[in-house]
């Protein structure tokens, strides 16, 4: 408002460059200010134009500029007038309440918020936060940042303003959860514990060092828009949306009065009025719209007519008062309950006396009393309050010298005009005095106009007092109750009542929203003396009447055989009766005083206006009369409704909210009272509401499919005659813009579902595409009662998925550049580009089933259709970089492990058409690489048995089983030589402990990566699976055979090169041969194993060969080492009695034993033959590696042994032993059977009866020497000794 002290010509030209700001394109967000022309530069421009002779491209300029400008004033004071509907339904609301129950949006995500977001991820990834986190979380992350953040699509969701921190959220989420399922089990830790650890640790990541989710400088209105708004900040929203300015506002406020309830209600009921007389009009004019049939005509009149009861019955329904329980009206007694609604006939509704009844508040403020001069100064003094007929209040007790109080008395009464009584007392000093002395009394009669202020009253006091000047300072306070809208003292006449022309103290009671009575009251009564209902009067200014005495402004009230005249004693009060009187009789004629119609119409037309007297100069001075004053009922509100809705949207849309086209609470009340107050058709409502949104969508804005449906469905049963809101007219228009819309939804939604992977990306907004979908069936129904057939639903589906594959591998190669790669590059460059398309093929179907499955669930097969056609298109690329490979090149097996590995396990593609496809292509390389393999692995033997020296190597075979299978060359028809596998110096660190050749290692190693590597393809067809198996195992047999029986010919052939005495050590070569069998009956059971018929004989047959050459080699080289015990033997035989050499010895010992110290013959022989047999022992037990095999070697060579020396002594059984015989065999026998214990031999074993056999044989022989030579045995015994030196 501008500053009172301002003049007249300032505010004009100031209210005038405001305008002139104002006055602009209003077309939403591109609004654009033009400067203002001043008076000179506009004369100096006209004079210019006419001076010269402007070119017709100037003149089409200026044109337009001035059409342009025009046409931005056109709709700007459009926008004015309906901002003036719009305040008036957010002033006074009778209809619509602001919803409760609706979604909470929540903020959202911009293009800066999402970069910052990205920052802090990578932040943490690079380590720069102080955010403890393990490997498995790490990886989530990184996951989340490069598959999710760093989309094209989420950005462009951002940039579309449907992306919210709940939706970036709950996509971590479930990416999360995915992962944690999958982890193993820890003690004491459950999942949930790691989610919520890990939603937390998102959380830290997603604030950084501050929440920028929250903007500390928002402004307040977007703020709360998503709560209940109080009318201040709707009024402040709808300006924002309408481009009105705050004066703007301003200057509508006061002039429409809106914070005067009782205007607001009359001017509601002087528009239902207008609209019951538009739709008489209509009726007696039969201008109807244009229907779908002729008798909707008379259907579409009752209906307007019945939605203008209701708004009066919901009128009719508020409370007259918002204030507390005391001012609530008595009800009233209807004969009918509609009969209210009409309020043409005054009989429907009577009102009695008791009806308006009222009730009032007094406060009397008893301030001081002055003059009192008949009393002690030490005297006590104090006053009493009442209203006549209620209880009586007293005061504190006060000095005479200071009669002061302040005491404030509350009183409630029904009367009208009450009548107060205030007297001053003096306390009695005698003893006989009953009563306290009255010094002083005062008597008023106040009203609800009489003044609040304090003042001073003259008290009338007892005769003879010395007090006459007695006055008593007070104040009485009575309030206006809510529902009494006007009272005061008026002159009245009429016929039926008031009928004696006389003063008369007169209130204007609302009995109810329809209903007013003019009651006139006496005093102390609280039932009027006379009443009348203003339903039906019409009040207006009129001339003074020369005959009647009293009052100085006349007005009168006008009806039917009844005219009531009012005068009052100044034009001021005069004004505001008639000003309150018009209010409640909801005429729609405005009475003017004379001079306000002079001033306003000096031509004298009929003015018809809404704009109260007090607010009519100064809204006509600021252009804003015709605004407020239009008469709504002339308006096409069903266009203007449309702006509305449309600038709301734009402003919803745009606001810091992801609504997702959703209105806030606040805006679904407005127009939601518009629509009601004005009688917008709801069909119109919701048809230019899904205009709108479709139009958005259309540009890019994500739209919730649910309001779409809801909105649609509506439409659709008002279209085929459901009656949703009550309308059963069904105008042409509204058909033919339902079969519009209908066709544009239809075709919106399966371009949605076309690009559906685009519109909603990572399944984003939760259950969009599953609504879109439920949608497309609603829409394809021909009406809302037949459904339509799946079929038909599916087919449409089906080809929209099918351009969706297109869309989809389309973008994905321009994402991946393909088409610049396949048409330039070298073979292995179009593999590696093909390769890395596999991938990305991969991930699109992985995340098609993750995030959008779900919503296709009625069609699973759809999605599998949808793609098997993506991967179609993928195959003519991949077909291409086959094609160019080289022959023989095994590079493009990992392609085949890629794509087969991800659609082995899907149910729906597992087998399909690409599938198969990639099958096709496989096969004979596959059948190829393992001829070329069986080939290699056959020279590898042959050649390498040739050359092998049998040296041991380490073995990998155990610890690497996932090497890669080495590459076969390229092989003409005479396959070259295969060089033998060479272990490289990395997998140094993998070996574990000596094993067999070089050549056995390497057919091991190749036999076993290649079954590995068929085993990883996981070919998908059982059959050739099975084929593929079968084939490796038996070839696995095949030269597994062939190595053992060459294995044994070398055995045998390097055993018989060894010698047979004590001096031989079996060599390494032997016990690499020996490992190389052992290990070859360890591979059978990996490499040759089959289940069942004649590959399992198979593999039994190989299994029984590597046994019968591994029991064969044992005999062989035990028969080697026990050939050198019968070499030992066949020395000692030499001293058998009775034979030349055997006396010879004995003699030359015993004449040699005099002179010098002789050794004893025959212990040298014993020592070294323990010392071979030791040694072996260790040899084998050192460089063999399967246990069993040895401990059956030992088991064998110690039971051959004893057979030797068993038979040696059978030999000579009669023939007593020679003492050097006796003690070679004695230590040979005790250390062999020692050392054969230590190795493990069981006891049976070496207790067996052969040895018993030699032990008892030795015991005797021992007894005979210890008695025939006196010598003995030198403490050689048979008998256990631990002390026996070793």
């Amino acid at each position: 408002m501008l500053d009172p002290s301002s003049s007249e010509e300032e505010s004009d030209e100031l209210l005038e460059e405001e305008r002139r700001d104002v006055l602009v394109a209003a077309g939403g967000s591109s609004q654009r200010s033009l400067p203002p022309p001043s008076r000179d530069s506009r004369g100096r421009e006209a004079g210019a134009a006419r001076a010269a002779s402007p070119s017709p491209s100037v003149l089409s300029e200026g044109r337009e500029e001035q059409e342009r400008l025009q046409r931005e004033e056109r709709e700007k004071r459009l926008r004015l007038q309906l901002y003036v509907f719009i305040a008036r339904c957010i002033a006074h609301p009778f209809n619509a309440k602001q919803p409760t129950d609706m979604a909470r949006r929540q903020q959202k995500l911009n293009k800066q918020q999402l970069q910052i977001l990205k920052e802090r991820f990578q932040a943490f990834l690079n380590g720069e936060t102080q955010i403890v986190a393990d490997e498995a979380f790490c990886n989530a992350v990184r996951s989340y940042y490069e598959v999710f953040l760093k989309s094209d699509r989420v950005a462009r969701m951002v940039h579309s303003g449907g992306c919210s921190a709940s939706d970036f959220r709950d996509v971590f989420k479930k990416n999360i959860e995915k992962r944690v399922r999958s982890l193993p089990e820890i003690d004491g830790l459950s999942k949930e514990t790691v989610l919520s650890s890990w939603l937390a640790k998102y959380d830290a990541i997603y604030r950084g060092e501050e929440d920028f989710c929250k903007q500390p400088n928002r402004m307040a209105l977007s703020a709360v828009s998503e709560l209940i708004l109080s009318k201040e900040q709707l009024y402040e929203m709808f300006q924002q949306i309408l481009g009105i300015k705050k004066l703007e506002h301003q200057l509508i406020y006061n002039a429409c009065q809106l914070d005067n309830g009782d205007e607001q209600a009359a001017q509601i009921r002087r528009e239902l009025d207008g609209r019951l007389q538009l739709a008489e009009q209509m009726a007696r004019e039969r201008k109807f719209p244009k229907f779908v049939t002729r008798e909707m005509e008379n259907t579409y009149i009752e209906e307007l007519r019945s939605s203008v009861n209701l708004l009066m019955a919901n009128l009719e329904s508020l409370p007259v008062s918002k204030g507390g329980p005391e001012f609530k009206l008595q009800k009233l007694k209807r004969s009918q309950n509609s009969a209210f609604l009409d309020i043409g006939d005054e009989n429907e509704v009577q009102l009695s006396k008791s009806d308006v009844v009222l009730s009032f508040t007094l406060e009397i403020v008893i301030m001081e009393v002055q003059g009192l001069k008949s009393v002690a100064p030490n005297r006590i003094v104090y006053c009493t309050m009442e209203v006549e007929g209620g209880e009586k209040l007293q005061t504190d007790q006060a000095e005479a010298s200071r009669p002061q109080w302040g005491t404030q008395g509350d009183f409630t009464t029904t009367h009208p005009r009450p009548v107060v009584k205030v007297k001053l007392f003096t306390e009695s000093t005698g003893v006989l005095a009953l009563e306290d002395k009255e010094l002083g009394r005062v008597v008023l009669y106040p009203t609800s106009n009489s003044p609040k202020s304090p003042d001073l009253h003259k008290m009338i006091v007892p005769k003879n007092s010395q007090d006459s000047d007695l006055k008593i300072k007070l104040a009485v306070r009575m309030d206006k109750p809510p529902h009494m809208k006007h009272c005061g003292y008026l002159y009245a006449l009429g016929q039926k009542v008031w009928k004696r022309w006389k003063k008369r103290y007169f209130v204007l009671v609302q009995v109810s929203q329809y209903t007013f009575a003019m009651c006139s009251y006496r005093e102390k009564k609280s039932e009027p003396q006379e009443l009348m209902q203003l339903e039906g009067y019409t009040v207006d200014y009129t001339a003074p009447h020369t005959g009647l005495q009293g009052g100085r402004m006349f007005f009168n009230a006008v009806k039917e055989g009844d005219t009531v005249i009012f005068a009052s004693d100044d034009e001021q009060d005069r004004i505001l009766w008639v000003q309150a009187m018009y209010r409640a009789t909801g005429q729609s004629y405005k009475p003017i005083p004379a001079s306000q119609a002079q001033k306003m119409n000096p031509k004298g037309g009929n003015v018809n206006t809404e704009i109260s007297p007090l607010y009519a100069d100064r809204g006509q001075k600021h252009g804003m009369d015709e605004f407020i004053s239009a008469n709504p009922c002339k308006f096409d509100h069903a266009s203007l409704f449309r702006l509305l809705q449309r600038q709301t949207l734009d402003h919803r849309l745009n606001d810091s909210y992801s609504c997702l086209g959703w209105f806030s609470p606040g805006q679904v009340f407005v127009l939601d009272e518009y629509c009601a107050r004005y009688g917008v058709r709801g069909c119109h409502r919701h048809l230019c509401y899904l205009s709108e949104l479709i139009e958005h969508s259309e540009n890019g804005s994500v739209i919730d499919p649910t309001l779409l449906h809801y909105s649609f469905a509506f439409c659709a049963s008002h279209v085929h005659g459901n009656r949703p809101d009550g309308i059963g007219t069904v105008s042409v228009e509204e058909k033919e813009r339902f079969e519009e819309i209908k066709d544009r939804l239809s075709s919106l939604l399966e371009n949605q579902i076309s690009h559906f992977r685009y519109c909603f990306p990572f399944g984003r907004p939760e259950g969009a595409l599953k609504a879109t979908l439920s949608l497309l069936e609603r829409v394809l129904m021909k009406d809302i009662a037949t459904p339509i057939p799946a079929e038909e639903v599916k087919k449409v589906v089906r080809k929209c998925l099918e351009k969706a594959a297109l869309i989809n591998y389309t973008r994905l190669t321009e994402y991946a550049k393909i088409e610049e790669t396949m048409n330039q590059a070298t073979p292995a460059r179009k593999l590696e580009e093909v390769l890395h398309l596999a991938e990305l093929c991969i991930e699109v179907l992985q995340q098609n089933e993750e995030h959008h499955s779900e919503a296709f669930a009625w069609w699973p097969e759809l999605l599998a259709e949808h793609a098997e056609k993506f991967l179609s298109l993928y195959s003519v690329d991949m077909d291409s970089a086959l094609e160019a490979q080289p022959q023989d090149s095994w590079d493009s097996f990992p392609l085949f492990q890629l794509l087969n590995n991800a659609l082995r396990n899907d149910t729906f593609l597992c087998n399909g058409k690409f599938h198969k496809h990639l099958q096709e292509i496989f096969v004979p390389m596959v059948i190829r690489y393992i001829d070329l393999m069986e080939s290699s692995i056959a020279q590898s033997i042959h050649r390498g048995l040739e050359q092998e020296s049998w040296q041991p190597v380490k073995s990998i075979t155990n610890s690497l089983p996932n090497v890669a299978l080495p590459k076969v060359p390229s092989l003409p028809l005479n396959l070259p030589q295969i060089p033998s596998f060479t272990t490289p110096t990395w997998m140094t660190s993998l070996y574990d402990f000596t094993n067999g050749s070089a050549t056995s290692e390497d057919l091991f190693w190749k036999l076993d990566a290649l079954q590995m590597f068929v085993f990883d393809l996981h070919w998908p067809e059982p059959e050739f699976a099975s084929h593929l198996e079968q084939r490796l195992k038996l070839m696995a047999t095949d030269m597994i055979e062939a190595c053992v029986k060459r294995t044994r010919i070398a055995f045998e052939l390097k055993l018989q090169k060894m010698n047979k005495t004590t001096d031989l050590r079996i060599p390494s070569s032997l016990c690499t041969m020996f490992n190389v069998l052992v290990d070859a009956k360890k591979q059978t059971a990996k490499l040759c194993i089959l289940d069942g018929g004649q590959e399992q004989q198979y593999h039994s047959k190989i299994d029984d060969l590597v046994e019968e050459s591994v029991k064969e080699i044992i005999s062989l080289l035990v028969s080697k080492v026990v050939s050198v015990l019968e070499g030992v033997l066949s020395k000692l035989s030499r001293y058998d009695e009775g034979t030349f050499f055997s006396s010879l010895v004995s003699f030359t010992v015993k004449a040699a034993a005099k002179y010098v110290d002789v050794p004893k013959p025959g212990m040298d022989l014993a020592d070294t033959y323990i010392m071979f047999v030791r040694q072996n022992q260790d040899i084998l037990r050192e460089k063999v590696n399967e246990e069993m095999y040895i401990e059956k070697l030992f088991d064998q060579w110690y039971s051959n042994s004893m057979k030797v020396i068993c038979m040696w002594l059978a030999d000579r059984l009669d023939v007593q032993l020679h003492i050097y015989q006796l003690k070679t065999l004695i230590k040979i026998v005790k250390k062999t059977y020692r050392d054969f214990r230590l190795q493990g031999v069981l006891e049976g074993t070496l207790n067996s009866k052969t040895y018993d056999t030699v032990h008892s044989r030795l015991t005797v022989e021992e007894a005979t020497v210890s008695v025939t030579d006196g010598g003995g045995l030198q403490g050689i015994t048979m008998k256990d000794s631990d002390e026996e030196e070793g």
